[in-house]
């Protein structure tokens, strides 16, 4: 099973580690930085072993690369992983603030269900089941939003079972919530937020969130073993 590394430094950019696995074009890794589509978040771009990545996806606990044909690698080779940066850290902070939107959400609706959500590095949406027009509250929770950002709050993120890897965020004196994406260290690097409400379908709502893109972004690290 690969070790996440995603989850305990979501700032590295590069990674040295080997192959445990090649069949044909999909090949497994020991460790890893590059995060797989999932819970709505997008998955990462980048190569490994100099290979572009095509998909990747999770099966159980591990996930699984497939390269572009003719990669030559062998199981056991060592390889570099390397992700595009600015993409990842775009949607880490898209990422966190859709979590602060549905948290908000939950809280002022009662009785709302998300029934979608998908995090791009432009945008966000979250589709929830609710029978009214939404279009009132946006206000407020673009404002209580911005206000969490410019608190500048630490996001603390760990494992509620580590053994099958069911994660969590939590914001003291806020909110504790599931979650296994990737986040942000503290609020204030989200930056500022936009809400836009989209009708996409009968009982439906949707938000859709945008973020400023001149917050400068964190530099990536790396990771050589």
């Amino acid at each position: 099973m690969v070790s996440k590394i995603f989850w305990q430094d979501p700032y590295l950019a590069e990674l040295d580690t080997h192959l445990t696995s090649v069949k044909g074009d999909e090949v497994t890794v020991a460790e890893t930085i590059f995060f797989a589509f999932s819970g709505g978040q997008e998955g990462d771009q980048g190569t490994i072993g100099g290979h572009r990545v095509v998909s990747a996806r999770k099966h159980d606990l591990e996930i699984i690369y497939t390269l572009e044909p003719d990669h030559g690698l062998a199981a056991g080779d060592a390889v570099n992983i390397s992700i595009d940066w600015s993409r990842r850290y775009k949607l880490m902070r898209l990422h966190f603030a859709a979590e602060l939107v549905l948290e908000l959400a939950y809280q002022r609706l009662g009785g709302v269900t998300k029934v979608g959500a998908h995090i791009a590095e432009d945008k966000a949406r979250i589709d929830f089941e609710w029978p009214e027009n939404i279009s009132g509250l946006l206000a407020e929770l673009e404002a209580e939003v911005r206000g969490i950002v410019g608190a500048d709050q630490p996001i603390i993120c760990g494992f509620s079972d580590e053994a099958n890897e069911r994660r969590y965020w939590k914001i003291e004196n806020f909110s504790e919530v599931p979650c296994g994406g990737t986040h942000v260290r503290k609020t204030g690097e989200i930056g500022k937020v936009t809400l836009k409400r989209k009708n996409p379908g009968k009982g439906k709502e949707r938000i859709e969130i945008v973020i400023n893109n001149d917050v400068s972004s964190v530099q990536a690290g790396t990771n050589t073993n």
